[in-house]
């Protein structure tokens, strides 16, 4: 799997995502030094995964996963990936992950993964959403442009997204409230540089972009941003495969949320690669306070 990255950016995502194997199903992920006191859940999601597809026969790839962040990741601890082989059928793969952390001299579960995978199958329905007219990447501002005037009130989301590259068409910290129908929110997003000719580092890649702007959703019918006001973190996490994707190619994420009550919002996501073809869909449920009291 370790064929070069193409550059840092990608590079640093592929440190990530290339885990140590320690045993047969047991695998070790370290954490970029990061300013923030606890991991990215994406990064979690993605390394989970790719213990988990270290485990599979050559013929499988994954088409869905479903996951639980258990307890916040400490970033100066190394994670532990236990792989539970549950089913090896004759179409389908499943496998378990149990990602564990040191916490007092104890081991403590910080998430939960299950990955299912199958062989390749003959397409009797097909049909898929079509990708939505919106400005092309190119002739959006970057990330770092965008969130300039913030300055260290934006560090913490330049430190997470380092490794994908990210244009989005309305300021995180400032947006202006929704009103249905009109609640979607969209962001163009890839790995900066060029990830290995293997479709589970991309499938892996994918998942942990995919978290990086999904909660926000839950926040879009009130505008303004995090940016201090608030504080969220992921509950759950499942991601449907539904084509091969480049991770490390333009993909568009559509975001949305249909309904939040008791501190907790339910959102989705829909990405499409920039020919128009829809790779994936994600849903989260994420844990939103307000820092006012």
């Amino acid at each position: 799997m370790s064929e070069p990255a193409a550059d840092s950016q990608a590079s640093a995502l592929m440190s990530v995502l290339d885990l140590e194997q320690r045993d047969d199903d047991l695998f070790v992920g370290q954490t970029p030094s990061t300013p923030l006191q606890r991991i990215f859940g994406g990064q979690v999601a993605g390394q989970a995964l790719m213990a988990a597809t270290r485990t599979l026969p050559e013929d499988r790839t994954v088409h869905s996963l479903h996951s639980y962040f258990l307890r916040p990741g400490d970033p100066n601890e190394e994670i532990r990936y236990a792989v539970d082989r549950i089913r090896d059928g004759r179409t389908f793969t499943t496998r378990r992950v149990i990602a564990c952390q040191r916490r007092k001299g104890e081991d403590v579960a910080i998430f939960s993964l299950t990955a299912d995978a199958s062989a390749p199958q003959p397409a009797v329905a097909e049909h898929a959403l079509p990708m939505p007219d919106v400005p092309r990447p190119e002739t959006l501002p970057t990330l770092a442009e965008m969130v300039a005037p913030y300055g260290e009130h934006a560090a913490a989301a330049l430190a997470i997204s380092r490794a994908v590259e990210q244009r989005l068409m309305e300021d995180p910290f400032n947006r202006e409230p929704k009103r249905p129908p009109h609640t979607r929110t969209y962001a163009w997003m890839r790995v900066a540089g060029r990830l290995p000719e293997v479709p589970a580092v991309h499938t892996a890649a994918l998942t942990f972009a995919s978290d990086l702007t999904l909660l926000s959703a839950g926040l879009a019918r009130l505008g303004g941003g995090w940016g201090g006001r608030f504080v969220g973190a992921s509950l759950d996490h499942a991601v449907w495969f539904h084509q091969q994707v480049r991770s490390d190619e333009w993909f568009l994420y559509q975001t949305d949320s249909p309904a939040a009550s008791a501190g907790r919002a339910l959102c989705f996501g829909e990405v499409w690669a920039a020919d128009g073809t829809h790779v994936a869909t994600v849903a989260q449920q994420g844990l939103i306070r307000s820092l006012k009291g």
